[in-house]
């Protein structure tokens, strides 16, 4: 876990030197300010919420591929989620990432680099709706940036998808892929809304408003509507809504497009249309379960795909929009109780944001903790930023956030961590923040107390600093969890609590994905969790976990359930590595899934860890390794 926070803290600003001076809830538990607080203190915690879950989205961005691991166009719609964090609160840490993105993936790529489609340049393939929300980040980073380069390639893109828009079969509408097999209600929205935008951006156009204006129409007499306000997926051959599931990103995209449209116009019916579709929404049992939006597929005897994994996100984002420009309090409130329920009951101890953001999970279906599901809850939580974001806030994260210790008999464990501060200010004068740590009764952290003072820069983004602490865990501590609790403050209105769990372990069992294989997962490294329960690394990604042997260790070994196009190599430091096992089919479908014992003796390093880094053997086609479960056992003289 530590490299992943690594890996993050490499992508933010410069962490800023400071003094140190020595000298808490849970995480489940929400977070809104001090108790008593304020609006400005409910806002300055709704800007960190969202701050702290962007820094843990971008933990899973490849950053040699430039994009989220294994998925093309939920790669456009995540980044465009960071866009709107920075246009929301002002912080500006992330522009470099979307321009990294936009020149690293702008040329053609074939087919299994980016998607199982080729992708032909331009952010275009022959899924319509994938170029579509990477038009629509694209705007987002002009917005940003005021950068042509992004205006000039979502109109690149509008332009590919206008050759789809076809008068001929249902007398008009984009299809959704270059087959023309299907015209439905994302690919339309997205065309809409888009081309509203380009015009709201270029001087003096009209092309793109006619092209708007041509497309509302027939969207809203194609019948994809349906009698309850309530948008089904697309048509039928035959030109009728074919009455398919109400999912909450066609919703979302019907509510943004005459938004946008009525930004261009000023025609009051839009903005009505906008809203109608919106209450609709809101007022539904397809969407809405005991005031949080739930998709179908979020039930616990269910479980999504991850395409579904991000629809919420989307939804979100346009009510946002309608709730800026209207200023109606019954879509801020539904914003702030999604805000809420999510950091209270679908937040894990790293912060990760789940697929059921009024929780709930299952042993066939669990909930599910990714970056998709992190970049959908994250649009919630910045639905509740104020619109004018307080210029005060403050935030705190560990890193690492999970450790392990295998403890030898008799003796102390030393661990090391660090607290990570982030604030900002109107700039006027420094920032003094405390930072009090609790653990255990028994254990030690060194410094428990510190002060930090902070040069903000009034600008919306964040000063950092770091204290690194030292923590002793006494001997014959029984296996379990344990926290340790950080709190940080900085005058009245200002206070976060974050927290770091270590796991006393005196044995390795764990399956991957699981709560458990977080403190065991040294660097996720662009890796992916499968449905079928696996993490696996495709192309160029990779995973590491590191299994920190007690000190009277002499002899270890490993068992891995793997399948598919796999590379296993074992190191005594994370740096150097020895292939001990490799599949040499291509294997794509599972079959060659199985048991493998390893032994890690002859990698027992200085310090009696020994990491294990999963790779692709055939990295072109994109079925890299996938491992289901890690145990492991150790042996003394």
């Amino acid at each position: 876990m530590s490299m992943l926070r690594r890996t993050r803290n490499a992508l933010l600003t410069a962490v800023v030197a400071v003094a140190l001076t020595a000298g808490g809830q849970p995480a489940a538990l929400a977070h809104a300010g001090p108790p008593g607080a304020g609006p400005q203190a409910a806002g300055a915690a709704d800007v960190a919420r969202a701050r702290v879950a962007t820094e843990v989205l971008l933990e899973s961005y490849d950053q040699e591929k430039a994009w989220f691991p294994s998925s093309w166009w939920n790669s456009a719609v995540a980044l465009q989620t960071i866009g709107d964090y920075m246009l929301r609160t002002g912080d500006r840490s992330y522009v470099d990432v979307l321009d990294h993105s936009f020149e690293t993936n702008k040329g053609p790529f074939p087919a299994g680099e980016r998607s199982t489609d080729e992708i032909y340049g331009n952010f275009t393939s022959r899924a319509i709706d994938d170029a579509g929300w990477w038009a629509l980040n694209w705007v987002t980073a002009y917005d940003l940036t005021g950068e042509a380069k992004y205006l000039d390639m979502a109109g690149t893109i509008g332009e590919f998808m206008h050759g789809f828009w076809d008068p001929s079969t249902c007398g008009g509408g984009i299809w959704w892929n270059e087959e023309r097999t299907y015209k439905n209600a994302v690919t339309n929205g997205q065309w809409v809304r888009l081309t509203a935008e380009l015009h709201n951006r270029i001087p003096g156009d009209t092309v793109w408003l006619d092209r708007s204006q041509e497309a509302w129409d027939w969207y809203v007499a194609s019948g994809m509507i349906n009698a309850d306000g309530l948008v089904n997926d697309g048509l039928t051959d035959a030109c009728a809504s074919n009455g398919d599931t109400v999912w909450s990103y066609n919703q979302g995209l019907a509510i943004g497009a005459p938004l946008e449209l009525y930004r261009a116009t000023g025609d009051p019916e839009l903005l009505a249309q906008a809203r109608r579709l919106a209450d609709a929404a809101l007022d539904s049992t397809a969407l809405v379960t005991d005031d949080v939006l739930t998709e179908s597929c979020d039930r616990v005897d269910r479980s999504c795909d991850d395409n579904q994994k991000q629809f919420k996100g989307i939804f979100m984002r346009y009510l946002m929009d309608l709730a800026d420009t209207t200023g109606d309090q019954r879509y801020q409130e539904f914003a702030a109780h999604q805000a809420e329920t999510i950091w209270a009951a679908d937040r894990d101890s790293s912060d990760r944001l789940g697929q059921r953001w009024a929780g709930g999970t299952s042993a066939d279906h669990p909930n599910v903790f990714d970056w998709r599901t992190q970049a959908s809850a994250l649009s919630a939580l910045i639905a509740d930023v104020p619109q004018d974001a307080p210029a005060r806030s403050l935030s705190a994260t560990m890193s690492p956030d999970q450790l392990v210790v295998m403890p030898s008999p008799g003796a102390t464990s030393a661990l090391r961590t660090e607290v990570g501060v982030a604030a900002t200010s109107d700039g006027r004068r420094p920032l003094r923040v405390d930072v009090r740590v609790d653990g255990p009764r028994g254990w030690t952290v060194d410094p428990d107390r510190s002060r930090l003072t902070l040069a903000t820069t009034g600008d919306g983004t964040p000063t950092r600093a770091v204290v690194p602490l030292d923590v002793t865990v006494p001997a014959g501590v029984a296996d379990g969890s344990y926290p340790l609790t950080v709190t940080v403050t900085a005058g009245p209105g200002l206070s976060w609590t974050t927290r770091a769990t270590v796991q006393v372990a005196s044995v390795v069992d764990f399956d991957a994905g699981s709560t458990e294989e977080v403190a065991w997962l040294w660097d996720a490294g662009g890796s992916g969790l499968s449905q079928a329960g696996s993490r696996f690394a495709d192309g160029t990604s990779r995973f590491v976990y590191k299994l920190p042997f007690p000190a009277e260790a002499t002899s270890a070994e490993a068992t891995l359930t793997i399948d598919n196009q796999y590379v296993v190599a074992l190191g005594p430091d994370g740096e150097s590595w020895t292939t001990v096992l490799a599949e040499d089919e291509q294997v794509r479908d599972g079959s060659n899934k199985a048991d493998h014992t390893l032994d890690l003796t002859p990698y027992l390093g200085p310090d009696k860890a020994v990491y294990i880094r999963v790779t692709d053997a055939f990295p072109a086609d994109g079925w890299g390794g996938g491992v289901y479960h890690v145990s492991a056992t150790f042996g003394t003289d």
